[in-house]
């Protein structure tokens, strides 16, 4: 049995394929995020053993790909891959960043290179050159980074809230939908765990309200950071290769990212809402290949 597993700072898809065929063996299977860089290795642990069809069957899984956000420096990924391997004794355990599930969700065993966008939770952007990934900004994470992701547009809508730049009509909206008490919001921001989750909720009244000129704005002008800051490092690749996206941000906004697109001048490629679902299909075939 293979465990792929995708995980973000929210949540975690678990999905087991047969070693040999490739087919999956039972339902996905959620867990809270196992992002290494925001939680500890009990936490961790305590996690992964609360879901009982994982734990289970921990004896009976050979290989472990853990595709996930942290997982981008040394310390949190031997971390992490310490507690897999302490649960899952008889697998062989491989823990690689989430810009990597992006990359193969999207290019798939073509291995064709490309530019390669992560908007979901956070944000990220590599290049792909058919073997290697290559990232010329290290991410500071969401209070630093993480442009026109869910944090980040979670961050502009509270302040304009806050500020009086939202329009009134989605004002009372917005406050009808949440919880707006300015002591709700800074105890979920500065004392209770992942903060950037927290903020990664408010998005959703982004995507649900995309028809407000004010909310056309806010999302563009958050690509557009994130083309000038990130996508733009690559202007040579760009000439030759397309720039795929993963992640939920990126696929409820395509229509904006290919307006924005045009703009820059770059080609846009493949969109997946969910990287495990071509995580899965990635190492199928990779499982029949082999």
């Amino acid at each position: 049995m293979i465990f792929v597993i995708d995980s973000g700072s929210t949540k975690c898809d678990w999905i087991a394929i047969d070693s040999s065929t490739g087919n999956q063996l039972f339902e996905k299977q959620r867990t809270k995020g196992l992002n290494p860089a925001i939680i500890s290795d009990t936490d961790a642990h305590d996690i992964i053993k609360e879901n009982e069809v994982i734990y289970s069957n921990k004896l009976s899984v050979s290989h472990i790909y853990f595709y996930g956000a942290g997982c981008g420096t040394k310390k949190p990924v031997k971390m992490l891959k310490g507690v897999l391997q302490s649960i899952f004794k008889n697998a062989e355990v491989v823990v690689k960043e989430d810009t990597y599930a992006a990359v193969y969700a999207t290019v798939g065993v073509s291995h064709s290179p490309a530019v390669v966008c992560i908007l979901g939770t956070g944000s990220n952007c590599s290049y792909y050159d058919g073997k290697l990934i290559d990232q010329k900004i290290i991410s500071l994470g969401y209070s630093v980074m993480d442009d026109a992701s869910g944090n980040y547009y979670g961050r502009q809508l509270l302040r304009d809230y806050y500020f009086d730049h939202m329009p009134h009509d989605l004002k009372l909206v917005f406050k009808t939908r949440y919880d707006v008490n300015d002591d709700v919001i800074k105890s979920n921001l500065y004392k209770k765990p992942n903060p950037n989750a927290y903020l990664a909720t408010f998005a959703e009244f982004m995507i649900l309200n995309k028809e407000s000129d004010y909310i056309q704005k806010v999302i563009k002008d958050g690509l557009r950071e994130f083309v000038e800051n990130m996508i733009l490092q690559y202007k040579e690749e760009l000439m030759t290769v397309p720039v795929h996206f993963a992640g939920s941000i990126a696929y409820f906004t395509q229509d904006e990212i290919k307006e924005v697109a045009r703009e820059y001048g770059f080609t846009v490629g493949n969109f997946e809402r969910r990287p495990i679902e071509g995580l899965v299909e990635y190492h199928a075939e990779i499982a029949k290949i082999s």
